[in-house]
């Protein structure tokens, strides 16, 4: 009996050492190197700086230690879901299934429940686990009871991007300032001031006022808005949503986008916001600080006519409401599948080296990120981390730190159907909007004064009827 225990004590000893890194042994052999792939989405100035990084790895510890990553971008979001879940599921002319993938929480969970997914806590010690921001080790915690199935790697917030150039001009005019910016009330009306005063231009040509600003990722205004009014649409437990949506937290969402919206001021016409910007259709707005790099420093009203514009980064605007402490937590994270136990092995291997210190800030700085570890989350360690920081990303990388540091950070869990039900957040309420204002613009054409045209858009009944809409659509994936 003695024997038997000293040998199952030895087994859970060596079990230990294989995973978290607690001993010396290594299913890795710098002879016999392994090959792990990692799908992501990223593109441009995100792509250069991940493949980099992928070529130093590949170049030092890999080759050090037995691992070749190799990285494939699959396009877009979209594209990178579509092609895991074909790969998951085996379908016809599918890939095989990367060891590893950049993922949101609700694919992440959709993979899980096929079974593909790896808990990478055990390979992880406690210290190692407590480096990274609590709230991005969180997420990838389906079960609440502790796992790890997103490996967080690099996060994003929304921040409010504006052409300097003409809100400078607008403001010296009217007296508009960046206070005026902060809370959503503060901005539909300056908004309405700028359209007034681009009307006022050409006084001859009535109702030609301009909108001020656009956002992207609606539902990102709608779940983080309502957190901030004091609900929580999705309330998720062990993987079944609760649909928490009142008639009054719905109603100020409207106010605050869909009738200054059918009112001409605010505006999305291009498929990002920042296309608006460079067409000049609008001159601010909300987006991921992922994306600063696409920001425009030429407006083209035409293609004889254009001017360069410089550019602001400030925090959300917030509801003012019982919570308005909260901000979107957003940005994929990697996900490890299934294999060998030296895939596995390798893949978090990687994904520690990616995220230590200096490399995530390396990455964050190039692209727009934000690093995942609390000692890389502050101001100095980024802009004196050694790398070449532009104008732009310094200022998206400070406003980011900033909300981060004082908010309370916020995405949904998972749940079945969730990626559906975020798309009706995503839609519902914008393209209504964009329809509408298609409308109203038809009756000013035809001679009707603005508060005529829209009478029909803003009434309460007229409200009333989207939102028992889409609250029987969300109710479909309710539980």
């Amino acid at each position: 009996m003695l024997r038997k225990k000293a040998m199952m004590l030895c087994m859970t000893l060596l079990f230990g050492a294989a995973f978290a890194g607690c001993g010396d042994k290594s299913p890795l052999d710098p002879k016999n190197p392994v090959t792990i792939s990692v799908w992501n989405y990223y593109n441009g100035d995100q792509l250069t700086a991940f493949d980099s990084l992928v070529e130093e790895f590949n170049e030092t510890v890999g080759k050090e230690k037995g691992i070749v990553v190799k990285g494939y971008s699959q396009g877009s979001v979209n594209d990178l879901e579509t092609n895991v879940l074909a790969a998951v599921k085996g379908q016809v002319g599918a890939e095989e299934v990367p060891n590893i993938f950049a993922a949101y929480a609700d694919t992440a969970y959709a993979v899980d429940q096929l079974g593909e997914v790896v808990d990478v806590k055990p390979y992880l010690t406690g210290e190692e686990i407590d480096k990274y921001i609590d709230s991005y080790i969180q997420e990838g915690d389906f079960k609440g009871t502790g796992e790890i199935k997103i490996f967080p790697t690099a996060k994003s917030i929304e921040v409010l991007v504006l052409n300097k150039t003409d809100w400078d001009a607008f403001a010296e005019d009217t007296g508009a300032s960046y206070e005026d910016l902060e809370d959503m009330d503060g901005l539909v009306e300056t908004a309405e001031r700028y359209y007034e005063w681009t009307d006022a231009k050409t006084p001859d040509v009535p109702n030609d006022g301009k909108a001020m600003f656009g956002r992207d990722a609606m539902a990102n205004y709608m779940i983080i808005g309502s957190m901030q009014l004091g609900e929580e649409i999705f309330q998720v437990s062990e993987g079944k949503m609760t649909l928490n949506f009142s008639k009054e937290t719905a109603c100020k969402l409207w106010d605050a986008y869909y009738v200054p919206f059918v009112k001409g001021y605010f505006a999305a016409t291009g498929r990002f916001r920042s296309d608006d910007i460079k067409t000049g259709n609008i001159i601010a707005y909300v987006g991921s600080s992922s994306g600063i790099s696409f920001f425009p420093d030429i407006v083209s009203i035409s293609d004889s006519e254009s001017y360069e514009i410089e550019m602001d980064v400030l925090p959300c605007p917030k509801f003012a409401g019982e919570d308005p402490d909260y901000a979107v937590q957003q940005g994929a994270g990697m996900v490890v599948t299934k294999g060998s136990e030296a895939e596995v092995y390798a893949s978090v291997e990687f994904l520690k080296w990616f995220t230590a210190d200096e490399r995530n800030i390396k990455f964050s700085v190039n692209s727009g990120y934000l690093p995942v570890t609390k000692t890389a989350n502050e101001k100095d360690a980024i802009l004196h981390g050694g790398a070449d920081i532009s104008e732009s990303i310094e200022k998206t990388l400070t406003v980011s730190v900033d909300t981060v540091g004082g908010n309370k950070m916020y995405t949904t869990k998972a749940f079945e159907g969730g990626t559906d039900a975020r798309n009706i957040l995503e839609y519902s309420m914008s393209d209504l909007a964009a329809a509408d204002r298609a409308a109203v613009v038809e009756k000013l054409q035809q001679g009707e004064s603005l508060d005529k045209a829209v009478e029909e858009y803003v009434s309460d009944e007229y409200f009333e009827a989207w939102y028992e809409d889409i609250l029987q659509k969300l109710k479909e994936y309710e539980n």
